[in-house]
């Protein structure tokens, strides 16, 4: 179990925000608490939570990799095989929706998913806290929270408010924009072409977070249906929300399946105009030449936050 920090000192380290971030958006009925951020940590990291023990959530968002795990789709119980790539969780606080085809609209639903889902947890929300309620730092640990003992409700604001924590906004490129650091020649080239008409990623890519949220096809296509699974709706097939590009240089492989294994390789999928039929009408040949997609490539690599990666309060 981690160790329980002073609550005051917990939750102004753990609510503070970069510069040129919006304050975490904690929902009326789910404020932030050190209580409840100690619990959802434990929770985060216990394989207690898969039908067979084998299984957390840290198993497919490990810290060092921006809560990632560098695997093209996770393993889950029974060594089970995922059906996409796990995404990061830094700065999840401000994601509208979730999952890669935006069909969840909060994080305490999302909590629901992996736990339930035949691939990864396999196991039963009803169940399984009559699990956790015969562990006794449970059953503190949920009364101090919550003043009751551990229900879904408990278990799902819990991890949720711990994921909330997990913020972003320390990278070369932030120390940069504040006048704290500098980018290289070649970041710097390549931030203009992020940022340029000529390219267009900050279109998609845009905000504090480096993504709009919006669910689109970024001309890749694998035969997923994507947000068409949700919607049924033809005209959704193959569209994907739009990932946050922080620490994008840890998070490999790529796209929803994880099929690229490297940036170069995305990169070159855009300088093409893309793979796929449904393409996204923004998606058109780039032309960049090789030193340009280098230039590009270090950009993106600006955008690592160490400090994040190897922040001990976040580790198990």
């Amino acid at each position: 179990m981690p160790t329980v920090l002073v609550a005051e000192d917990l939750e102004s380290t753990l609510t503070r925000v970069p510069e040129g971030f919006e304050s975490i958006p904690f929902p009326e009925d789910n404020p932030f608490s050190a209580e409840k951020w100690t619990l959802g940590k434990a929770l985060f990291y216990d394989p207690a939570l898969s039908v067979d023990f084998s299984t957390s959530c840290a198993s497919c968002h490990h810290s060092e990799l921006a809560f990632t795990d560098n695997q093209a789709t996770s393993k889950g119980v029974e060594d089970r095989d995922g059906t996409r790539n796990s995404p990061t969780l830094a700065n999840v606080a401000y994601q509208p929706y979730f999952m890669r085809e935006g069909s969840v609209p909060s994080l305490e639903m999302q909590v629901l998913v992996p736990i339930q889902e035949h691939n990864e947890f396999a196991f039963n929300m009803v169940e399984l806290c009559e699990r956790l309620n015969e562990m006794p730092d449970y059953v503190r640990m949920t009364q101090d929270a919550f003043g009751t003992e551990m229900t879904p409700f408990a278990l799902t604001r819990a991890l949720a408010t711990f994921e909330r924590t997990l913020i972003s906004g320390n990278s070369p490129y932030d120390q940069f924009k504040q006048g704290k650091g500098a980018l290289s020649a070649s970041e710097m080239r390549g931030m203009d072409l992020f940022f340029s008409s000529r390219t267009n990623c900050s279109t998609c890519h845009s905000g504090f977070n480096f993504t709009d949220y919006s669910i689109r096809n970024n001309g890749y296509e694998s035969g997923d249906v994507g947000r068409m699974r949700f919607t049924t709706d033809s005209a959704d097939y193959s569209l994907f929300k739009i990932p946050s590009l922080r620490n994008i240089a840890l998070t490999d492989p790529y796209m929803h399946d994880g099929s690229f294994a490297t940036l170069r390789e995305v990169i070159d999928n855009y300088n093409a105009g893309g793979s796929s039929a449904y393409s996204d009408p923004l998606i058109r040949p780039l032309n960049l030449t090789e030193t340009e997609i280098n230039d590009l490539i270090q950009f993106l690599h600006s955008l690592t936050d160490e400090e994040f990666i190897s922040n001990p309060i976040f580790k198990e």
